[in-house]
Order: C-alpha cells, then structure tokens, then sequence
C-alpha cells in the first residue's frame, strides 16, 4: 500500500500528562522554549473569559488570544477549501468517472467547516489548548488516492458508484476514530507518547518547522515542481514571459517574499500581530497588482450546498456495501488493515502536531509534558469520529495551529475565536477564497522559520540518538508526511539500539509502532 502523506493535493498541507499547575510562558517568537514560573491562579472574581480559560494563569489576555485565533484562522481556511475537491477527485478516481461529483463537492465543504468548527470547540472547551482541528491534508490526501482506489479495487468485479465509494470511505474513518478513543480510554496512547524517545520529541518540533516551511513556499509559488530535482526555485526572470499565467505565478512569489519578509521585520520589531498584518497586508498588494482578481460574481448557492450535504455526507456512513464485496474473511480483513493504519497514522500526526509545537512554543511543566496533551489527543479523537458522521475526511491538529501559538496563542480562546471564523466561513462562503495562498503561504514560512530554533535541543553526540532525530527532521518535510517522519525515526531507533546491544533502552511502544510501520511499508 502507498504510504501516507501523499503530495496529490493542489493546495497540500497536510495535531498527556495533565498537570496541575501551569507553568506556561506567553512568548511571541520560539526563541524560549523554556517553562516559565507558576503563574498565581485565577481569582474567582476575574472575568469570565479569565475564569473559564485561565488567561491569567496562562499569561495571556484576551486582545492576544483573539488575534492569534484569527491569525490561525486565516492560515487554516485553506484545508477546507481544498479538501472537498479531493474528496470528490478520489472517489471519481475509484470507479473511473469523468469527474467529481459536484454533489459530493458541495457536501463535503459544509461537512468539513461543520467539522473544523466541532472539532476547535473540542480544543477550547475539553482541553483548553490553542489548537485547532480541520480536515487534515495529509489524511485527506491518503484516504482520498489511497484509501478509495483500494475499494475501488475490492469492489471488483462488482459495480459501485462514486457516492458508494465515497460513503463507504467515511465509515472506515469513523471506525479509526472510534478505535482512537478506545485507545485513549485505556491508557495505551499515553504509554505511546511515553514510550517515545525524548530526542525524538525534541525533533518533532523542528520537523514541523521544515515541513510547514515547505508547504508555505509551495502555496505561495515560491518552490515549483522540476521533473529533474522534483523541486526548484521559480523562475524569477520569467516576469515577463508572454504567458500570463507564468507572470502570474512569479508576482505571486515575489509578493509572497515581500510578505514574509514584512512579517520578519514586523516580529523583529515586536508588533503584536506581524503574521496576521503581513496577510492582510500581501492580499491587498495582490489585489492591487492584479495578481489576485475578484470572481466575476458572486453565484453561490448556499441552500444547494446544505441540500447536498444532507443528501451525501450527513450520517453517510455506508457499512453494507463492504459485505457484498466477495469473501467476508478476505474483505474484513482488508478492512481491518484500513481501519488499523489510519487510525495510526491520525493518532501519530496529531501527537506529532500538538507536542512539537507546544514544546517549541514552551507549552510543558517542568517534567517536560505538554500540559493538556491527553486531552488534546481526545479531542483529536473525538473529532474523527464526529467529522465522519458529518462526512468529513479524518480531522486533525493542523500544522498551521502554529501561527497563531506563534501571536501568542495559549488558551482554548484561541481555538475558540478560530472556530467562530469557520461559523462566519459557512454563510460568507463566496468570500473566504478571497485570501489567496500567496497571502497565506508566508505565513507559513515564518512559523517554520521559527520553529526551527527546536533543534538546538537535540543530542547529537549519541548517534544512536541523533539519526533517529535527525531522520524524523529531515524525513517530514521531504516526504510530505509528520507520520512518515515519526515512523522512520522510531525504526531507525531500534535498529540502532539493536545493533549496538543496548536493547534494554528500547520501550515496547517504540519498538511495536516501529514493527507495525514497517508491515504497512511493505503491504
């Protein structure tokens, strides 16, 4: 099977201890990942935003919370703008349709802000991180070309139809998510997070950085793709190429330049804000450019969207169909295998997300737990499973939660300012596609840039240690996969353990995913 974290996306992405007292520092720049002092504890007579986030205890207020929710918000919008295609892609992709079913598509983007804005409350209100869930665009991608073409081929030489298909991918997800929560509520995800090597979780933070960096310059038009080295610069000096989409392209990535560039300059300067100024700021230059032009109308049916989502994807779920697709034994299984390695691969993208960076972002006590992780992760479950029976593909703690932790995000009050956004992303649908990518890119590279500071805190001098960081930083961003990442740095972990007979340092979590990575590499 083709492993996850596949780079099909146009406009690709792609989330305990619980302490009892915070110890949280409220930077606005990663240059500090160290806790901060006991903050003193909310008093009952703070206001009420105070009370239920603990923003004093947190070391925040609400100014910065709600400028970091919107700042996440802007550099999120995208997923739910691309996912549905996708969705609707991979399913035409199943049973060689022409093309995407528009009923499917429409479905799908109520479905995914319906689920982004369920998911983020889960993060303001259960766990109270400044975390943010919507479709994720690497579990998208791989349920989308990975998932529902192996259906397709199941199906054989049974005839299914796009919708089937489609619905018939979204009760796979809703079981990995019902699988997610079980795995929580026996407290073997947490001897997981436990069992991973703390170099490891030290470099997942700079892996994030690299792996958002990328996925920032590719949406801004910054790095294209080359057949000869799979990646390359723009051509800068095609300017004035005679083709005006190729122009197009390169306005794009200059204005993308000077955005980060205005967004270094503004953090540099400390103006709260910089990230999501710079955003604003790079729009108005691409409308002003003519590089980003208004559509010509505004022809959005939004009664015909929810139409289409009540028809498709609500409660969508389609179990039958599996059972009529030859042996039982040879299909459960096949099902199982499904079920077992995108449960996984959520599980470890979203443990992936939230820990590297919050500890980048300084979010741990002083034992070095991100403080709220358990609960984050069970939110990150429960999402899965609700986004399924919304008809969603599998959520996630998007990478780009980054930015706003970056504006000094550090309460549910973040998350909870995002998801408010995706309620007004339902009504003002025409309007959210307004923000181009060569806006909303440097966004991106800025929080990778800043997140790079992580590695300094990898041990380098064990290099039965230092491969598998390295391998986990270096492997995120060139395979377009935080699980990917995570999979080959446990691997490698205990094989170099293995090898140099300190077999004793090897936990039981690190070596079964390690094995159960490598089964789904080769299957």
């Amino acid at each position: 099977m083709p492993k996850p974290g596949v780079d099909h996306a146009k406009h690709a992405s792609t989330n305990h201890h619980v302490a009892t007292i915070l110890v949280v520092s409220a930077p606005t720049t990663y240059k500090n990942a160290t806790p901060a002092p006991p903050a003193p504890k909310t008093p009952h007579d703070a206001p009420l935003l105070d009370r239920v986030f603990r923003l004093s205890e947190n070391r925040t207020t609400v100014r910065v919370e709600v400028m970091a929710g919107l700042t996440t918000f802007f550099a999120s919008v995208f997923t739910v703008l691309a996912i549905p295609g996708m969705m609707a892609g991979g399913a035409a992709m199943a049973v060689g349709a022409d093309g995407p079913n528009p009923g499917i598509v429409n479905a799908v983007y109520i479905a995914a802000v319906l689920s982004s804005i369920l998911g983020s409350l889960l993060m303001a209100f259960l766990a109270n991180l400044p975390f943010v869930q919507a479709p994720g665009m690497g579990l998208g991608s791989y349920l989308a070309f990975t998932v529902m073409p192996a259906i397709g081929v199941l199906a054989a030489p049974a005839t299914l139809t796009d919708v089937q298909v489609f619905q018939m991918a979204l009760a796979l997800v809703f079981a990995s998510g019902l699988l997610f929560v079980l795995l929580s509520a026996t407290g073997v995800r947490q001897a997981i997070i436990d069992g991973i090597p703390r170099n490891i979780k030290v470099a997942l933070g700079a892996g994030i950085g690299l792996f958002i960096t990328l996925l920032g310059l590719r949406q801004s038009g910054v790095v294209v793709a080359s057949g000869g080295t799979f990646v390359t610069l723009v051509n800068f000096s095609d300017w004035g190429h005679q083709d005006a989409a190729v122009r197009a392209q390169v306005l794009g990535a200059v204005l993308a330049v000077a955005g980060f560039l205005l967004m270094a300059v503004l953090h540099a300067r400390k103006v709260k804000g910089a990230i999501l100024i710079g955003i604003f700021a790079t729009t108005a230059l691409a409308y002003a450019t003519g590089q980003t032009a208004l559509p010509e109308s505004f022809s959005f049916d939004l009664g015909r969207q929810f139409s289409d989502f009540a028809q498709y994807s609500l409660f969508g779920l389609d179990v039958g169909s599996f059972l009529n697709l030859g042996s039982l034994g040879h299909v459960l299984a096949v099902v199982l295998a499904m079920v077992l390695a995108h449960c996984l691969v959520n599980a470890l993208d979203s443990l992936g997300t939230i820990f590297g960076v919050a500890s980048a972002a300084g979010m741990v006590d002083r034992d070095g737990h991100v403080v709220g992780l358990e609960r984050g992760l069970l939110s990150d479950a429960i999402g899965t499973a609700g986004g399924a029976l919304l008809g969603s593909s599998s959520t996630a703690t998007v990478v780009s939660s980054a930015s706003g932790i970056n504006e000094g995000g550090r309460t549910g009050l973040t998350a909870l300012v995002t998801s408010g956004m995706f309620v007004l992303a339902l009504v003002a649908a025409p309007f959210v596609p307004l923000i181009p990518l060569v806006a909303t890119g440097p966004a991106l590279i800025m929080v990778g840039c800043l997140m790079m500071s992580q590695v300094k805190q990898v041990d380098f001098h064990d290099l039965t240690e230092a491969v598998p960081a390295f391998l986990a930083i270096a492997i995120m961003p060139l395979t377009f996969s935080i699980a990917n990442g995570i999979a080959f740095a446990l691997i490698s972990c205990v094989v170099l353990k293995l090898a140099t007979g300190r077999w004793r340092e090897i936990s039981w979590p690190a070596a079964t995913i390690g094995a159960l990575f490598v089964l789904q590499f080769l299957v």
